[in-house]
């Protein structure tokens, strides 16, 4: 095993399992101004709030938690200046009440939010001014959903962290995972210390699909599939997925353990393996070694391509629980990677137009890939080299992946932008 992936794993996933309750970027912006107030010291009079692009997209199409069917980006802020707590993080505003909403909801029939783009930036940015009386504060979010970077008050710089804004706000080195590694660490290593927060993610992202299955959430996309085919093991696996995105995506409020800044990605490298190891009757222990694989198969793929992008990334996160399948299965290090390439090299550059309910739908569309990708693995057959984006090993075929996403997608990013925000 590489040097130092034992001492890595642990930071890794105390970073990337969080509790959320929502989509991760209304709740930013709820957070952002949440902590904006608290700076300031009263209710703004007025409030700014600037969103780069890709904030904005997977805001449009998701409800607000605990707003009954509110949207959008002013809903978010007012939630957060209404009845947020910023020392909550992603969950800022699992406190609130049905009084909170009221008032929400008369302060959007008022001007006192205001909305505004920031073009030609970074994909995850957001700004929060507030102002009230003679005082105002500017607060900046960048690059993760609760990474305050800037926060100006009066004039006075409180707090200046963007320096150093071309680079990732983690001091974790991420690229010294690797898929041989990963399936290193969970084949010989005592998981006892990263167990709480994977028990965490099991408790929280199980709740979420099971509620999703009992309920109409959403385009019932699970419920759905459940109906048509209720025995069937793997559309057990992608239907509890489904639903907990569902849910999520339609103001649910319950918490979710993301991935990678994902709550949807939380959900489909987690439930399918969980789903699967209790179906099949496998051991607690072997079910958290799994889920660990899992996690960090998702990160390893989705450091390449970054927290917001064109690039789908349930896609990613199916990797990540099938490979886990996959071992589970029986599975080696080879097929494990074949599981990757077969996945990856079929539904890699399935687009990100928001998060919303057909969240849903790409889950299952992402983990049906990850069914025949596994089963073509157990059987070893995976695509070779130069099939389209496959390269000679995992490593480069993952590099690759993320190519695409960074600099192969980029303008696929602007269009549905433009298109979103121009409709």
């Amino acid at each position: 095993m590489p040097e130092g992936i034992k001492e890595l794993v642990y930071p890794i996933l105390k970073e990337e399992l969080i509790p959320a309750l929502g989509c991760t970027e209304p709740i930013a912006i709820a957070y952002a101004c949440a902590k904006a107030k608290e700076v300031l010291g009263a209710f703004p009079e007025k409030m700014t709030v600037r969103c780069s692009g890709n904030i904005v997209k997977n805001v449009k199409g998701v409800v607000v938690p605990n707003t009954v069917n509110l949207k959008g980006i002013k809903t978010a802020a007012l939630m957060g200046v209404v009845c947020g707590d910023a020392s909550k993080g992603l969950q800022v505003i699992a406190g609130s009440t049905a009084q909170d909403v009221a008032r929400v909801k008369e302060l959007l029939k008022s001007d006192l939010c205001k909305v505004e783009l920031i073009e030609g930036e970074e994909n995850l940015q957001i700004w929060a001014v507030l102002e009230q009386t003679e005082n105002q504060v500017q607060l900046q979010i960048k690059r993760e959903h609760t990474n305050i970077t800037k926060i100006i008050k009066n004039g006075e710089v409180l707090l200046d962290k963007d320096d150093c804004s071309s680079q990732p706000v983690s001091a974790i080195d991420r690229s010294r995972l690797t898929v041989e590694s990963i399936v290193a660490y969970v084949e010989n290593e005592d998981l006892s210390e990263i167990r709480p927060l994977l028990e965490k993610q099991v408790e929280c992202n199980m709740a979420i699909a099971e509620e999703g299955l009992k309920n109409p959430f959403g385009s019932q996309v699970g419920r759905i599939m459940m109906k048509n085919n209720p025995d069937d093991l793997f559309t057990k696996v992608i239907a509890y997925a489904a639903s907990g995105s569902d849910a999520r995506m339609s103001g649910c409020n319950l918490p979710v353990v993301v991935n990678s800044g994902s709550g949807n990605q939380g959900m489909t490298c987690s439930v399918p393996v969980v789903v699967y190891a209790r179906e099949k009757g496998i051991s607690e222990e072997k079910m958290f070694q799994a889920l660990a694989l899992s996690n960090l198969i998702t990160v390893h793929l989705k450091t390449g391509i970054g927290r917001l992008s064109a690039y789908c990334g349930a896609v990613s996160a199916a990797c990540g629980a099938f490979s886990a399948i996959t071992w589970l299965a029986g599975g080696n290090l080879r097929q494990i990677e074949m599981t990757i390439t077969n996945l990856a090299g079929t539904i890699s550059g399935m687009i990100c137009d928001g998060a919303k309910p057909s969240c849903a739908s790409k889950i299952a569309s992402a983990l049906s890939c990850g069914v025949i990708a596994h089963q073509m693995a157990l059987n070893n057959i995976a695509f070779e080299e130069d099939t389209g984006i496959i390269k000679h090993d995992i490593e480069q075929t993952i590099d690759a992946v993320g190519k695409l996403s960074r600099d192969g997608m980029r303008i696929t990013d602007q269009v549905i932008l433009n298109m979103m925000i121009n409709d």
